[in-house]
């Protein structure tokens, strides 16, 4: 079944990926596993954002997830989480989409220091609804033709994106984002490799 997990705006700065703004469907897990995958979502886009370059757009193929990624020349970022049924193209252009509209609706003077609670875009939950059925998407083909000159650079695994000598394990345990409880939750996740890790 096709599922699309999160949208995510973010703004890259110099030195980090700031969150502007996120939503995620997170139904298909336990109850109890929401905050911790919400959580490592969340860190994997943040980490994904700040390792694309500007003018970019990649897919990470992460365990049951692909990360869609899209960081404009402005340095507005956008992130799709989904199953990898969701059609990449389909994923790029409603990146597009919401990167267009978060433009148009926030100022870029808010973008570098903007924080979820004081940027007001309230349309991602309706994105994630309704795109949840990438047939959707056919409103928006226009934008396609842009995605047929665009290279999409597909990557295997997170750890493709860190730089050499990095290591996800590494971030998670210095990561000062992430509770402790989720730290426990990446560790048995890792060694169990469960569907819901992203290692």
């Amino acid at each position: 079944m096709v599922r699309l997990f999160t949208l995510s705006v973010f703004f890259k700065g110099a030195s980090e990926a700031r969150l502007l703004k996120t939503t995620s469907d997170l139904q298909s897990f336990s109850f109890f596993q929401r905050g911790t995958v919400n959580e490592f979502m969340t860190f994997a886009s943040k980490t994904i954002v700040e390792r694309t370059q500007s003018a970019l757009r990649q897919s990470v193929k992460q365990d049951a997830y692909m990360c869609h990624v899209y960081v404009r020349a402005d340095n507005l970022a956008g992130v799709l989480i989904a199953d990898h049924e969701y059609p990449h193209r389909v994923a790029h252009t409603l990146i597009t989409k919401i990167l267009d509209d978060f433009a148009a609706k926030v100022s870029a003077d808010q973008w570098q220091n903007g924080t979820e609670a004081t940027i007001a875009f309230d349309s991602l939950p309706a994105f994630l609804a309704k795109y949840q059925d990438p047939k959707e998407a056919d409103p928006i083909t226009k934008m396609q033709t842009d995605l047929d000159e665009t290279k999409i650079i597909l990557k295997n695994t997170i750890e493709s994106v860190l730089e050499r000598g990095e290591k996800l394990e590494d971030m998670v345990t210095k990561s000062e984002q992430l509770s402790m409880q989720s730290k426990a939750f990446y560790k048995t996740a890792k060694k169990t490799n469960s569907c819901c890790s992203f290692t």
